[in-house]
């Protein structure tokens, strides 16, 4: 369902983080693995924009992510009303913005459909990834390392090349950029993030609103 919606997520800080010296992809890959292994709670606000290049379109949303362990609840802003749930059972995909009257139900007995949209990245990276170096940048005025991940496995992740953005002084990610077969870009920009503080449990449960058809994947 990661192609649904692929996205997510340490408060914003009042002054710019002065970058770090120059430091190597193992360097860059081992402060992203450190940072969210520490991450047992996730809250964070995001802006998703979802460019195809056969269209010539471009899309921005907006939303607000809560994380704790394998649940994930993403509510969107803008658009308002949409949701993607993932309760430690089953994933529910509710987009009445582009298909109103139902919610898609998947399985998450088997690990599949995960929506731990930072930890596809930052666990277990080299294992999965062939990593290379993507640069420097400045997300939402921080100081970031770019990491390019290319699937060591074809098939094996639901995007062909990923590019992730590493924060130079707190080691979260801060913005990733995926890339499908078809050349569909999806890039999800945290522009606040914080670990490791309460979370709305009530967030991680979803009933389907009266008369919408529940589709079963």
């Amino acid at each position: 369902m990661l192609s649904i919606l692929f996205g997510a997520i340490a408060a914003a800080f009042a002054l710019t983080a002065a970058p770090l010296p120059a430091q190597s992809v193992d360097r860059t890959v081992d402060r992203a693995v450190a940072a969210w292994a520490k991450a047992k709670t996730v809250r964070a606000s995001f802006e998703q924009t979802l460019t195809n290049p056969l269209t010539g379109s471009a899309v921005t949303s907006r939303g607000e992510l809560q994380q704790q362990g394998r649940r994930v609840a993403i509510r969107f802003t803008d658009p308002a009303g949409d949701r993607i749930v993932a309760d430690g059972r089953a994933l529910w995909v509710y987009l009445p913005s582009t298909t109103p009257g139902q919610v898609i139900r998947s399985s998450l007995a088997d690990g599949a459909n995960s929506v731990d949209l930072i930890g596809r990245f930052v666990t277990a990276p080299r294992s999965k990834y062939n990593i290379s170096a993507a640069g420097t940048t400045s997300v939402a005025g921080r100081s970031a390392h770019g990491l390019v991940l290319v699937p060591k496995r074809e098939g094996s992740q639901p995007f062909a090349r990923a590019t992730v953005w590493v924060d130079d002084q707190d080691g979260l990610v801060r913005q990733f950029e995926v890339t499908d077969d078809n050349g569909v870009t999806r890039r999800i920009r945290l522009t606040s993030i914080r670990i490791n503080v309460p979370v709305d449990q009530a967030a991680f449960r979803f009933t389907p609103p009266n008369g919408v058809r529940v589709v079963e994947q």
